[in-house]
């Protein structure tokens, strides 16, 4: 890949990521909640993958993705080591609204993954502004 394509690709994935925060922000404010965790995480997710289009890697694998940040920047302190703890619980939170029926979700717990979308994309933007400059 080259590193053209693989600043477009990140531009593109944080586009992604900041849609995803209004898309949250959105269906908080309609009380659907379960929605929001689901849009909150793929913020996340995309945050991620902006970073990571930097590097010639890719994966498939949500829990892939995660557990290289975790590997690569969060361990090494690239990234904050709380970012690794609130991905973490941002992960369970999503699965959870996902696929478990039985899963409640309240306004508080929305409102920290919403947070914590935010939190993360704001230290992404500053390590790429830092990485890539104006390119």
């Amino acid at each position: 890949m080259s590193p053209k394509i693989s600043i477009d690709l990140c531009k593109h994935r944080l586009e992604q990521a900041k849609e995803n925060i209004e898309e949250a922000e959105l269906l908080y404010s309609a009380k659907k909640f379960k929605g929001a965790n689901n849009r909150a995480y793929y913020s996340i997710f995309h945050s991620i993958k902006a970073v990571l289009s930097l590097e010639p890697i890719d994966f498939k694998r949500h829990k892939d993705v995660i557990a290289y940040f975790n590997k690569n920047y969060v361990h090494t302190e690239i990234f904050p080591k709380k970012i690794g703890h609130m991905i973490a619980e941002a992960n369970s939170i999503r699965e959870d609204s996902d696929y478990d029926d039985e899963f409640i979700v309240n306004p508080e717990v929305t409102i920290a993954q919403i947070n914590t979308a935010k939190e993360l994309l704001k230290c992404v933007e500053e390590y790429i502004n830092k990485t890539i400059g104006n390119k």
